[in-house]
């Protein structure tokens, strides 16, 4: 029996690698010499660096870095095995998770240290990037990380132009002439999952604004200002394209890794499928298992248990989810190419025992090894 697992963190409780290693040691019970094969797994979102850095042998750097709100913060994340690939999530930098409910106006916050976190791997010897951008507090249009990669934006009189969104109000001309030389040799993969253009009413200050705490008035302003960015970057990159799907993710830093840096943009789980050889794992198994800490009908839109099954089942696989709990309307995942999913609990238990990492490990052992006997 060949079995691949590659099962996202259970929120809270277990890492994707501890689940993975749950199902194993039940595989490794119910089978005789059975052939497993344990992938990390993410979808770009939280907890991306983290199942990365542990699955794929890598190690986390810390770093201090500009805040969202402009005061230190400390950013981790990961360079793999190979010393030159970086793995990072934007949201250690910039996410809103970083700013007070009180605090949160867009207008304000700036993604300066996303690019701090760039220039510190670069100085390590990294060239490659995988960067997720999801969770952002900003919607400066990637202004913030440019400049601190040495990119130039000026107002009028040739002074530079003001921090977050609001400095966009100001710009008059941007230079490329002192970014890091480095660059031009390094490249970027940006796990995307919106498709959402820059500006106008499906653009990220419209959509995205408002939960980051934009007004009416300020989402008016800021979709202006980001209209008149976009016609000064076109002028000296014609290839910009703020129409592109993705382009208004995370405020803007979706245009500005694609026009400045030449990102490729992609859905998390196919990033992360390419970077740990998934579907070659798949092609060779006979049962692909999968799941997270919550499947319910929301998990079919662009969730990492949907991309493994539609690997899978392109391959003609059988596929089986674990899950911490199940809602009453996950039957949809049973259309989207999981044949059967379970949760994993046995009793009626505290929030905070269920998520217990102990408790949790033992009752994905048990639920799996009784679904594994079936087979």
């Amino acid at each position: 029996m060949k079995l691949v697992i590659a099962i996202d963190s259970f929120k809270g409780s277990l890492s994707s690698i501890e689940a993975g290693n749950a199902v194993k040691e039940a595989a490794l019970k119910a089978f005789d010499t059975p052939l497993v094969t344990v992938c990390p797994l993410a979808d770009g979102g939280e907890g991306t660096v983290e199942a990365l850095c542990e699955g794929l042998g890598g190690r986390m750097v810390k770093v201090d870095v500009t805040g969202p709100l402009y005061s230190p913060v400390e950013a981790e994340y990961c360079i793999l095995p190979d010393g030159k690939t970086a793995i990072m999530e934007m949201a250690s930098a910039a996410g809103i998770t970083l700013v007070p409910d009180n605090m949160r106006n867009p207008l304000n916050t700036t993604t300066y240290g996303v690019g701090e976190m760039i220039r510190d791997a670069v100085s390590r010897g990294c060239r490659e990037f995988i960067i997720g951008i999801g969770g952002s507090a900003t919607n400066d249009g990637g202004t913030g990380m440019l400049r601190a990669l040495g990119f130039e934006f000026f107002k009028e009189n040739g002074q530079p132009m003001g921090m977050g969104a609001k400095g966009l109000k100001e710009l008059c001309s941007i230079s490329t002439e002192n970014a890091m030389p480095e660059l031009s040799k390094c490249s970027f993969r940006i796990a995307c999952d919106v498709t959402n253009p820059l500006c106008g009413q499906n653009g990220c200050s419209a959509v995205f604004g408002p939960q980051k705490g934009a007004t009416p008035e300020t989402v008016s302003d800021m979709d202006k200002w980001l209209e008149g960015y976009a016609s000064i970057v076109k002028d000296i990159l014609p290839n910009a394209d703020p129409n592109a799907p993705g382009a208004g993710a995370a405020g803007g830093l979706g245009f500005a890794f694609s026009a400045f840096l030449d990102a490729e943009l992609k859905s998390g789980i196919k990033i992360v499928s390419e970077l740990t050889h998934l579907e070659e794992h798949i092609k060779n198994a006979d049962i692909v298992i999968t799941g997270e800490g919550r499947l319910d009908s929301q998990t079919v839109f662009g969730k990492a248990p949907i991309g493994v099954a539609k690997l899978a089942k392109a391959h003609g696989k059988r596929v089986i989810a674990f899950a911490g709990c199940v809602t009453e309307d996950a039957e949809a995942l049973n259309d989207c190419g999981i044949d059967a999913f379970f949760p994993i609990l046995r009793s009626v238990v505290t929030l905070d025992e269920a998520l217990d990492k102990n408790n949790a490990y033992k009752n994905l052992v048990s639920t799996a090894y009784q679904v594994f006997r079936l087979l």
